[in-house]
C-alpha cells in the first residue's frame, strides 16, 4: 500500500486518481501511526517551504518520514515535497528533511528572457543524467509539467538524476538509494507521468 502524505500542504487527490489509474491501492494519511506503518510513502505539496515544515512539525510526521525514509521505505517527494528533502531554501528560515545535500534557490531573473518569467510554469523536456530506478530514457516526446518559482541547487552530481533547461539548466530530479525527489509533477504528466508513477509504485 502506497502512503500519501497528507500535511494540509496542496493537492493530493490527483496523485492517488493517477495511481488508481495505475491499478495501484493508495491510501491519504496524516497519522502517525499510518506513516510509521508505511510500505511506500508519497511526499506531495505546493506552496512555501517554511510553511511546508511547520505543518509537517506540527502533525508530527517530520521525524516519523525521516525515520521510514532512513531504514529504507521508499519515499518519493513531490514539487514542495521534493524540496522539503533538502537542507534549507532561500524561501525561508527552517531546516528542511536534509535527505540530501541540496538547497532551494530562487530563479535567477537575471537570466532570463523577455518570454521567461518567474514562475517557470508548464511543459518542459528533462535531461537523464544517470540510470534512475523510477525515471525512463527520455526521448523528444517526453515532457512534464512544472510549477515552481525555486528550484534545487547542489554541488553534489552523483544525487542528480535529471535536469530540466529553463534560461540556464538546474536539477529537477534527485535520487539517492530508496529516496526521489522530482521538482516536476508526474500526476500531472499524462503518460510520461504515469511511468514514472507505476515504477515508483513497483519498487
Amino acid at each position: 500500500m502506497i502512503t500519501i502524505i497528507d500535511y494540509k500542504a496542496g493537492n493530493i487527490r490527483s496523485i492517488q486518481n493517477m495511481l488508481r489509474k495505475l491499478g495501484y491501492q493508495s491510501q491519504i494519511s496524516d497519522k502517525v501511526e499510518t506513516i510509521a506503518a508505511a510500505e511506500k510513502l508519497i511526499l506531495p505539496g505546493v506552496g512555501s517551504f517554511d510553511h511546508g515544515v511547520e505543518q509537517l512539525q506540527t502533525s508530527n510526521l517530520f521525524d516519523t518520514i525521516v525515520e521510514k525514509a532512513t531504514n529504507g521505505t521508499p519515499l518519493l517527494g513531490i514539487c514542495l515535497g521534493a524540496q522539503l528533502m533538502g537542507l534549507n531554501s532561500e524561501e525561508g528560515k527552517q531546516s528542511g528533511l536534509g535527505f540530501f545535500n541540496m538547497r532551494n534557490v530562487k530563479f535567477d531573473t537575471n537570466r532570463l528572457n523577455l518570454q521567461q518569467k518567474v514562475p517557470h510554469m508548464g511543459w518542459s523536456h528533462i535531461n537523464l543524467r544517470k540510470n534512475s530506478s523510477i525515471i525512463n530514457n527520455q526521448s523528444e516526446d517526453h515532457r512534464y509539467y512544472f510549477v515552481h518559482s525555486y528550484h534545487f541547487s547542489t554541488d553534489d552530481a552523483a544525487i542528480v538524476s535529471a535536469t530540466c533547461n529553463y534560461a540556464y539548466e538546474f536539477p529537477c530530479g534527485l535520487e539517492k538509494g530508496n529516496i526521489f525527489a522530482l521538482q516536476f509533477h508526474p500526476e500531472k504528466s499524462h503518460r510520461y507521468g504515469m511511468e514514472i508513477l507505476k515504477k515508483f509504485a513497483e519498487l
